[in-house]
């Protein structure tokens, strides 16, 4: 069975960060992924803002979809400015209904951005109303709800990640690189945050560049071993040799598969 999947991240950067290798596998073993940001991601950058900034950020996205295959939109809403409003709700169940989605990814509700925050609430407020025939009827409904998962991440309150799945990522790894070089205006420019915040970073660009995504990266060793136990149940002893993952959380408004759905769902 073809599967299709769309990711909602806050900025252009979100999905790619937490959800890149398992679209990657998901798109190699023939299933359709797309990636939306729900904003543009136009205040994200110490030296660059407004137009200049959201066509750049625009641009790198489309480049990582191509990187993996995928499709993905950035929608024009500015960066910081997300609210979830009646407008934004419709707009998110008829991504999610044009889609046909089977699986839906996204945000948890806990969150230090408010961007984040309410993408997650308004794709969970979307749950239920995309297989709702006369919600936005100038879009076919959703024949079901589908299953939704948020990404992984340390908040602690109201309660921590509790991972459902959880997905090796070392074969596609290279490809999950590719897509983090691809965004300078985060992960490589002086002015972007983690060149201005993140500790140590070098001065030169090439140093910069490589120690920022490879910070980026080592989180995704941080997965595989917070979840260590979770991977060894997944593939066995082999889990134990796992360097890198990403994990997902099962949302309870969308549809409940099986532990055996859930293996079937998400690639190995």
């Amino acid at each position: 069975m073809s599967l299709r999947i769309i990711a909602f991240g806050a900025h252009p950067d979100d999905c790619e960060l937490k959800a890149a290798g398992v679209a990657a596998k998901w798109t190699a073993a023939g299933h359709k992924v797309k990636f939306v940001a729900t904003t543009n991601g136009d205040v994200g950058h110490f030296a660059m803002g407004g137009g200049p900034l959201a066509l750049r950020r625009t641009a790198e996205a489309q480049h990582t979809a191509n990187i993996l295959g995928i499709e993905a939109q950035v929608l024009d809403i500015h960066d910081g400015e997300l609210l979830p409003t009646l407008e934004n709700r419709r707009t998110i169940a008829r991504l999610i209904r044009e889609w046909q989605a089977d699986i839906v990814l996204c945000h948890r509700t806990c969150d230090y951005h408010p961007d984040h925050r309410y993408t997650g609430v308004l794709v969970e407020d979307a749950a239920v109303l995309v297989a709702a025939a006369f919600f936005v009827t100038d879009v076919p409904p959703c024949p079901r709800n589908p299953a939704i998962f948020y990404y992984s991440d340390t908040f602690k309150k109201p309660y921590p990640f509790d991972p459902a799945i959880i997905v090796a990522i070392d074969d596609v790894i290279e490809q999950k690189k590719a897509c983090i070089e691809a965004m300078p205006s985060q992960f490589a420019d002086k002015d972007s945050w983690q060149g201005r915040y993140l500790p140590g970073v070098p001065d030169d660009d090439e140093g910069r560049k490589n120690f920022i995504r490879d910070w980026l990266i080592d989180r995704d060793a941080d997965v595989a071993n917070r979840y260590r136990e979770l991977l060894v149940q997944r593939y066995g002893d082999a889990g134990r040799n796992i360097k890198y993952a990403e994990a997902f959380e099962l949302c309870q408004y969308g549809r409940q598969p099986s532990a055996a759905e859930l293996a079937e769902l998400f690639p190995r």
